[in-house]
């Protein structure tokens, strides 16, 4: 989890802080009781939220997005974090931005791997494989979304303090 007293945590919104306790909350919870649940991909969800929080203010930050990205209903994190999208639209691919200006391509894969694993596969319904996870792959998802976090702020480094509710 993330430390109540790093710089990560100020960083953070207060409905960003609060989708990580409640995410909290949801594993401390299903730890407990143990239920046989078919999938716990529910408890990933506030971290997934908050992840897509962070890395939006994480990108005006760096300015990587204008400010009317950020606030708009169409900018999609998913968009601009994939790779292959930085291949058709270079010019407005964040992926290729962190590459250049917050250590490389591993940061950009790591970032666009927790996305993908922590939203896209376990939010999105695929007939074919519902990518349904147990408890332990939803702490281990949990673990990785954290881990992105962490390594982009300290990699990009944002020096930015905009207005965070």
């Amino acid at each position: 989890m993330i430390d109540k007293k790093s710089t990560l945590w100020s960083y953070l919104s207060k409905g960003q802080k609060g989708l990580i306790e409640t995410g909290e909350f949801l594993l401390k919870d299903a730890k407990e009781h143990n239920k046989p649940l078919s999938d716990f991909s529910y408890i990933v969800f506030p971290f997934a939220k908050s992840y897509e929080g962070f890395l939006k203010q994480l990108f005006l930050d760096m300015e990587f997005i204008t400010k009317l990205d950020y606030e708009s209903n169409r900018f999609r994190i998913g968009r601009a974090l994939n790779p292959h999208y930085a291949k058709e639209r270079p010019d407005n691919s964040v992926y290729l931005k962190i590459g250049k200006y917050c250590g490389g391509d591993y940061l950009a894969n790591k970032l666009w791997n927790a996305w993908k694993r922590g939203r896209n596969l376990l939010f999105h319904y695929f007939p074919q494989n519902l990518q349904k996870i147990d408890l332990n792959e939803a702490g281990s998802t949990i673990n990785l979304i954290i881990s992105a976090m962490e390594k982009s702020f300290i990699s990009c480094a944002p020096t930015k303090k905009h207005d965070r509710v």
